[in-house]
């Protein structure tokens, strides 16, 4: 399986591949609604934007993961980031994750519009056979979103990964299959015509 480095349109953002030259734009999104403060997610501080874009990038060249940078179509400002990661080619999986918007466009269209966007590139150009997310146990918010999408809850891997302040996390993980693909695809396109009402 093959991850191409195009863009995505996605109504009123763009899913361009992430750059470096994304940094500032990054750095200011971030600082909209202080997103690093919030302990359970995996959101960058402003001066290690950079660093969360090198590793990306590393991250694509070893072939695990495509980035991307959300660019509002209608100001041409970068307001979050997204990718496909975890790039499971064997097994025909790939994993939407490290996603976040700046503040002031959460609980608009714009998540749907990604995740609508990601998911017809992953199951009508990649052919894959499941898509999983992620996310903290205590990210509830997290939670509540994935499950509007339409995936299903897979189950919680228990201490999963080891975090910087030494607790450890529970990662809850979600899926959406290929049979479901059709059910989900009509349901996000409902869900987008009731926001332009």
């Amino acid at each position: 399986m093959f991850l191409p480095e195009n863009e995505l349109d996605a109504g009123s953002v763009v899913l361009v591949p992430l750059q470096q030259e994304h940094t500032d734009d990054l750095a200011e999104a971030v600082c909209d609604g202080k997103l690093w403060d919030l302990w359970f997610t995996s959101v960058p501080k402003p001066e290690s934007i950079n660093a969360y874009i090198s590793l990306a990038l590393q991250q694509q060249k070893d072939g695990l993961s495509q980035p991307f940078a959300v660019v509002n179509k209608l100001n041409g400002k970068v307001i979050g980031s997204t990718r496909f990661c975890n790039l499971d080619s064997k097994n025909k999986r790939v994993e939407i994750g490290y996603t976040w918007y700046a503040k002031s466009y959460q609980r608009s269209s714009v998540n749907t519009e990604c995740k609508l966007a990601l998911l017809k590139q992953a199951f009508e150009v990649l052919d894959v056979i499941a898509v999983e997310f992620r996310t903290h146990w205590h990210n509830l918010e997290s939670r509540k979103a994935i499950a509007r999408l339409g995936a299903k809850q897979d189950g919680v891997l228990r201490q999963h990964q080891g975090l910087p302040d030494g607790s450890f996390r529970d990662t809850v993980v979600f899926s959406i299959i290929d049979s479901e693909w059709a059910a989900v695809k009509n349901n996000l396109t409902y869900k987008l015509a009731s926001y332009r009402q």
